[in-house]
């Protein structure tokens, strides 16, 4: 339960969070790809690990039987609870847990989800939560992982970040800079190689892989059926 990075129960950092991402990422282009690679339809149950501001769960839900949102931080909770609620969602579940503390006690799930947010676990408890999420699927269910794992050589380490908080800053301003020096001071990033073997021991099929830039990876798995 334990954040690391910048602190999201500051209610002045969530309120700023959803306009420094829009200048990072395209979110609405994103959930829709995410549904369609989950081939999610009409009374599917989703969960979301790290939901936010809720953008995702929001959305998904329109599509979906159940979404189910968990976040480590009330106050990010309380602020996707209001967005859903202005858009007149309500098939929502919002739980105050983590990867490691969240105990699913529905039926398996269709589908967990989870962007940036299990960096913020070191590699050991990354395989923990891992096996969780892996038992909380149905057989054939798919985990679409979204994180900052590190795909570039490891000697030019020094120049990468550098250049990375330059593109950072130049796009998206000082303060979103700042993020990106203390994710990558105090987070847990890993590397491709450890993620995907994570991903295989924990007893997942990886379906597909993207590394973006050497800093940011996309995984789709599934849960082999038996």
């Amino acid at each position: 339960m334990q954040q690391t990075g910048t602190d999201y129960t500051d209610i002045s950092e969530v309120v700023a969070y959803d306009s420094r991402m829009q200048k990072l990422r395209n979110i609405k282009e994103e959930i829709k790809n995410i549904l369609s690679c989950l081939d999610i339809i009409e009374g599917h149950s989703i969960l979301e690990f790290g939901t936010g501001t809720g953008d995702f769960a929001t959305e998904a839900a329109k599509h979906c039987g159940k979404v189910i949102a968990v976040d480590v931080s009330h106050v990010m909770l309380d602020f996707a609870k209001k967005k859903a609620a202005m858009q007149g969602v309500k098939n929502i579940e919002y739980h105050h847990a983590g990867f490691l503390t969240y105990e699913h006690r529905g039926e398996p799930l269709d589908a967990v989800v989870s962007q940036l947010a299990l960096h913020h676990l070191p590699d050991f408890w990354k395989m923990i939560a891992l096996r969780r999420v892996f038992g909380m699927l149905k057989d054939g269910g798919k985990l679409y992982l979204r994180d900052t794992v590190y795909s570039f050589g490891i000697e030019e380490h020094s120049s990468f970040f550098n250049n990375q908080v330059d593109k950072i800053r130049e796009i998206a301003g000082e303060d979103m800079a700042n993020d990106s020096v203390v994710a990558i001071r105090e987070e847990y990033s890993t590397f491709s190689w450890i993620m995907e073997d994570l991903l295989k021991k924990a007893g997942f099929s990886i379906d597909e892989v993207d590394y973006n830039g050497g800093f940011i990876a996309v995984y789709i798995c599934t849960k082999p059926r038996k």
